[in-house]
């Protein structure tokens, strides 16, 4: 909330990476609303979400599309970055606000639709084959579908992207060195983007491993219920955990470390202070 307030109070900071850092906030924040809906449902009757029901259809379907919608994001800042730093020498191309907009639309698109197919039809509450065991009543054919794609893309894009920035970044650094130039913003940055990309991908890989990890779990198991508890589903709470944790670390990895934002948010405080001792006076 504080990114969100932050980006959309001052204008300065309306630039198209603050489009996709914005969005990103909106769906950690969804994630985040999605994940204490499952959470209360749990408190007050902890066997529907164990053994499935209805009920658990529209928070299970809500929190998929809030966890999309965050990779998608992810992907698009990535890209963003690596246009930005590829295409900055040429003027032929550069990413607009109506590019970021485009992307925003995008990914939620896509992230509600498939999200929301188990709202469509395609789930097993009246099918015992192929349910899942950790996520009923989804079925294990709709959870390969959305993991497997989407953990390589949340992985592999990335990974291309930023290991493209950091060998741009050097080999202009080493141009400009042959060249007698100075190269310390260039041996800056690329330090900056190699700590930072470091970051994601810990994050990533803390967040989104355990959650696939029970997915392929789901999917070779032949046991029931009862016979997986309570192990099983500390181990899903566990990883509902992880993701919690990864909507609260991408603001500290993609906003809350930029200086500018920073700065914007301590004169928001400070025209705060003197609006409230104008009033007083």
């Amino acid at each position: 909330c504080t990114v969100i307030f932050t980006r959309m109070a001052t204008k300065d900071l309306h630039k198209p990476i603050s489009i996709l850092f914005c969005n990103l906030a909106f769906s950690d924040l969804f994630t985040s609303f999605s994940g204490f809906w499952i959470s209360m449902l749990f408190i007050t009757n902890p066997d529907v979400t164990i053994f499935g029901s209805k009920d658990m259809l529209a928070p299970y379907a809500f929190y998929t599309t809030s966890i999309l919608s965050t990779i998608y994001n992810l992907v698009s800042i990535g890209i963003e970055r690596y246009l930005a730093v590829a295409e900055s020498i040429r003027t032929r191309f550069r990413v607009t606000r109506s590019h970021s907009i485009a992307a925003v639309l995008i990914n939620w698109v896509l992230a509600f639709f498939l999200g929301c197919l188990p709202l469509m039809g395609w789930n097993c509450l009246r099918m015992e084959k192929n349910l899942s065991v950790l996520y009923s009543p989804f079925c294990v054919n709709y959870l390969i579908l959305i993991a497997i794609p989407n953990v390589v893309v949340a992985f592999i894009i990335p990974l291309f992207t930023y290991l493209r920035i950091i060998i741009i970044l050097r080999k202009r650094k080493l141009r400009m060195k042959a060249c007698g130039q100075a190269t310390g913003t260039y041996k800056s940055a690329e330090i900056q983007v190699a700590r930072t990309s470091i970051f994601i991908w810990l994050l990533a890989l803390i967040s989104y491993a355990p959650f696939f990890a029970g997915v392929i779990f789901d999917a070779t198991n032949h046991q029931c219920h009862i016979d997986l508890y309570p192990g099983v589903y500390i181990f899903r709470n566990c990883t509902a955990m992880l993701i919690t944790m990864n909507c609260l670390g991408n603001p500290i990895i993609y906003t809350l470390k930029v200086k500018t934002l920073g700065a914007k948010l301590k004169a928001l405080k400070c025209l705060s202070a003197n609006r409230v001792r104008a009033c007083t006076i």
